[in-house]
């Protein structure tokens, strides 16, 4: 065993090990969004360092923030399911009821102009985990499709598909609020 920069900054790894610790951020930001609190998300990273550390020979190469992510989402989703957290989803009758104001917004960028940042992080919060953890995949850690597939161990498709539920939901969330 030899002694390098390792995946935590000094710490002995195996040769060939990923590089984790510039991850570290988006790994907290992810767990963050799903379990919905601090000290939560950082006992989700703690034990995703860990299980890291513990399987890096696993590591093939490739992407190393994705490696991690996909680690983080996986500790983060076993954890919502030991606590049996319910998902906060807008409703498909709540959906039909702002379908229309919805179709009436053709940008995103006119949605998002002048929506405080607590009502959007209360929207992405209302989203289940399985699309709620595509869209910070996507939009705040910014993976490829590709990569948000093999960190959530789906198929393309379900990422596009999820990613496009996930963006629908919030819209509804986003235009219901504003309508109140």
């Amino acid at each position: 065993m030899r002694v390098d920069s390792g995946p935590f900054g000094g710490l002995p790894g195996p040769a060939g090990h990923p590089d984790i610790l510039p991850h570290l951020d988006a790994a907290y930001d992810l767990a963050r969004w799903l379990t919905g609190n601090d000290a939560d998300a950082a006992d989700v990273v703690q034990e995703s360092c860990v299980r890291a550390l513990r399987f890096a020979s696993g590591y093939r190469g490739g992407n190393a923030k994705a490696w991690l992510l996909a680690i983080v989402r996986n500790t983060a989703m076993t954890w919502l399911e030991r606590r049996r957290a319910s998902a906060v989803a807008t409703a498909p009758e709540q959906l039909e009821q702002v379908a229309p104001a919805v179709e009436r917004i053709d940008d995103a960028d006119e949605l998002a102009h002048g929506i405080d940042q607590a009502l959007l992080q209360r929207g992405i919060a209302a989203l289940a985990p399985e699309f709620r953890a595509v869209l910070v995949l996507r939009e705040f850690s910014e993976l490829s499709y590709q990569d948000i597939s093999t960190v959530a161990g789906i198929p393309i498709g379900t990422v596009m598909s999820r990613l496009a539920r996930a963006r629908m939901h919030l819209r509804a969330f986003l235009v219901a609020e504003r309508e109140k």
